[in-house]
């Protein structure tokens, strides 16, 4: 090793940010001398790498807002275009956020700079037209979903399932979450996770909070909590319980959740608190998605799983009469429903591997910077 070994790293969403730290401080622990750079959000920082950007100016979700986002984002491709260039990086970490990403892992591979991918692009669901590309600029995939391996190998990619980073977190007890939030344990609870994204949020959150409003009238004594984002504002939640940063203990407390499709899913799987999932975009981005999206489903617990484990609630369907009638027979804990859903939940966790995910990619970035 070098007197420094230089890794541009970048991560474009919240869990992006939380997972690429947790490699950042795996590699420290094995050398300082590592040395990280590029872009993410407040956990990379803290975990010790020097921003360039910040993701929350490119973060986009849809294909109408990536318009919006795409100046920010040919700036801050060209500044690592130039760090590739002028031999500045020893390796490209990239987690997660695909579209940008692969146009860097391009640039790096232009310049001989490996690349290893953590969380891998999702070209199973919408983009098999470019695994062509992916393999021609990734060195590595580190992939977090037990199928995905077979599907990358099959096209000429190396892959390594390095298990799902959501067995890495703590979880809170029931009791415990509970207490946190000074919510009785004999209170019933419905969890609200409208997305991580503020676009996300921006569709989604007056739909849950209608759903959770007809809940409430069917069932008075409920205590309302949703997972929120922090400096969003969540308007007509004056009565709700609103818990930033911490989708763990709002998961942990409730006895169902309306969860916007994606990763929380799993973080529901995990907790075992049965849920209805939801999506809504605009009606352009949605148009494009139903012509390239190949899967199923939507919710990432019922894709691992093969089938519909939890009820999905898409666009047109996505409203607040279907999520109140879809979730609250999932309050009563005993339940035919919720008791099937925690029963799928466990043949999910069966699937994610075992904790150590950032131990297994630091392993994969020290086999490439030897």
């Amino acid at each position: 090793m070098t007197s420094h070994t230089r890794v541009l790293v970048s991560a474009g969403e919240r869990s992006g940010d939380i997972h690429t730290a947790r490699v950042i401080s795996a590699l420290l622990d094995r050398s300082r001398e590592y040395r990280f750079f590029g872009m993410g959000g407040s956990m990379m920082a803290a975990a010790g790498a020097r921003l360039d950007a910040r993701m929350e100016s490119v973060t986009t979700m849809g294909f109408t807002q990536v318009l919006a986002a795409l100046p920010a984002h040919v700036r801050l491709l060209s500044g690592m275009r130039r760090t590739f260039a002028q031999g500045r990086a020893d390796l490209a970490l990239l987690v997660d956020y695909p579209g940008f990403h692969l146009r860097v892992a391009g640039a790096a591979a232009r310049c001989r700079v490996p690349v290893l991918y953590y969380i891998a692009p999702q070209l199973w669901a919408w983009g098999e037209r470019r695994v062509a590309r992916l393999r021609e600029v990734v060195t590595h995939l580190a992939v977090i979903l037990p199928f995905e391996v077979p599907f990358f190998s099959r096209r000429g990619i190396r892959a390594t399932f390095v298990g799902h980073p959501l067995l890495d977190q703590a979880r809170p007890a029931c009791g415990e979450a509970r207490g946190r939030l000074e919510i009785a344990r004999s209170t019933p609870v419905l969890g609200l996770f409208p997305g991580s994204r503020p676009t996300e949020v921006g569709r989604l959150w007056p739909v849950l909070r209608e759903a959770a409003v007809l809940v409430k009238a069917a069932v008075p004594e409920i205590e309302i909590v949703v997972a929120t984002l922090p400096g969003l504002t969540y308007a007509g939640s004056e009565s709700f319980h609103l818990h930033p940063s911490d989708s763990s203990t709002v998961m942990a407390a409730s006895d169902a959740v309306i969860c916007k499709s994606g990763t929380s899913t799993l973080e529901a799987a995990l907790a075992g608190t049965p849920m209805v999932i939801c999506y809504k975009t605009d009606p352009v981005s949605y148009a494009i998605a139903k012509r390239v999206v190949r899967c199923q489903y939507i919710g990432l617990v019922n894709i691992v799983g093969g089938r519909q484990i939890s009820p999905e609630y898409v666009q047109e369907a996505s409203t607040a009469q279907s999520l109140a009638r879809g979730v609250l027979p999932l309050l009563d804990t005993a339940s035919a429903d919720a008791v099937e859903q925690r029963i799928g939940f466990a043949e999910v966790r069966e699937q994610l591997g075992t904790p150590g995910a950032s131990e297994r990619v630091a392993d994969i970035a020290s086999e490439l910077l030897a």
